[in-house]
């Protein structure tokens, strides 16, 4: 995975990521209600958040939660100018770093990360690496996504990322974490034309492992392939993404 690149690209869309971030939305609104109702509230002390972005799953956490200490990670310093209402707050900080390092400080009660991990070399191992920064009773709570996402255009281009199903989300974490919360959706959007599902991934850094942009040909190609297998009857044309939770306990 090209860290620089995927950087690079959602530092280009963090001004647009929360006015297009509908789907995101509605997985952080899932997320932090389902921490609410599964952990109890003596596991929501000290928490880290992975991968933050401007704030969105933040500001929904915080609505339901009063964490005595947070830290924020995002690969990307540039979201932090998003969050300057969240630092206003003195037990919330802020630190810009490849989260896979896993350079963070032991001792938290609760591990949260929102539409992040699929863009990690190794996920497996950053979740079970997780494991040694919880207290003795932490959680580790997480929304990705599965290997139907955006599957439209997958079925068209090369460009997707080694998504993982739940069934070996679940395998692996079985073997560290006792899992109390696992659920699967499919969630779809519809758009006017091809161009505006590009458009679309483009506002919210989806398109943040293709190296090369698009000739012109290419583009034509694209839209015209996509029209003639996924038109709706209404002439529209869907975007389907799959989204996985899982919350577990040390």
């Amino acid at each position: 995975m090209d860290k620089t690149l995927i950087r690079r690209r959602f530092a280009k869309a963090v001004g647009s990521y929360s006015i297009r971030a509908d789907v995101q939305r509605q997985i952080a609104y899932h997320m932090a209600d389902a921490i609410g109702k599964y952990i109890p509230s003596g596991g929501r002390r000290n928490v880290l958040e992975i991968g933050c972005g401007t704030g969105m799953f933040t500001r929904a956490f915080l609505h339901r939660a009063t964490p005595e200490r947070l830290l924020l990670n995002d690969l990307c310093p540039e979201v932090e100018p998003y969050l300057t209402d969240l630092l206003a707050n003195k037990r919330i900080h802020f630190a810009a770093s490849d989260a896979e390092a896993l350079n963070f400080p032991s001792g938290q009660n609760l591990i949260v990360s929102c539409s992040a991990i699929q863009w990690f070399d190794q996920p497996e191992k950053f979740l079970a690496g997780c494991r040694r920064l919880l207290t003795a009773d932490g959680y580790l709570a997480f929304s990705t996504f599965g290997p139907q996402n955006v599957k439209e255009v997958v079925s068209l281009t090369s460009d997707t990322l080694p998504y993982r199903s739940l069934k070996e989300l679940t395998d692996v974490l079985s073997a560290e974490y006792q899992i109390v919360y696992s659920r699967e959706e499919k969630l779809k959007l519809s758009f006017a034309s091809p161009l505006e599902v590009l458009k679309h991934l483009k506002e919210t850094g989806v398109t943040g492992i293709r190296r090369q942009s698009w000739t012109r040909g290419e583009l034509d190609d694209f839209c015209r392939r996509y029209k003639e297998q996924f038109t709706a009857p209404d002439g529209t044309v869907p975007l389907t993404y799959h989204p996985i939770y899982m919350i577990c306990k040390k």
